[in-house]
């Protein structure tokens, strides 16, 4: 789950993250976006982690992008391939 008040990873440490969980018996990963006001008690108690993508502030779409970004370069990390060129 993203929030602000959660953890921030490096790229490389999420990376590692995305290769525990492919690791582990969960069947997929799933982000959660909340809106405005954030997510109801119940997402955040059975979130298995939470996730900040800055100290900053930012608006739920852009960090939709963001996250988007982030994913596409774990996985560039995890099959050991360049992202800039």
């Amino acid at each position: 789950m993203l929030d602000e008040t959660g953890i921030i990873l490096s790229s490389v440490e999420l990376s590692r993250k995305i290769v525990f969980w492919n690791n582990s018996s969960k069947k997929s990963i799933n982000f959660f976006i909340g809106g405005p006001w954030g997510h109801d008690s119940r997402v955040y108690a059975k979130a298995d982690m939470v996730l900040s993508m800055s100290k900053m502030t930012f608006t739920h779409e852009m960090i939709v992008l963001f996250l988007y970004e982030q994913i596409y370069r774990a996985y560039k990390i995890i099959n050991n391939e360049k992202y800039h060129y």
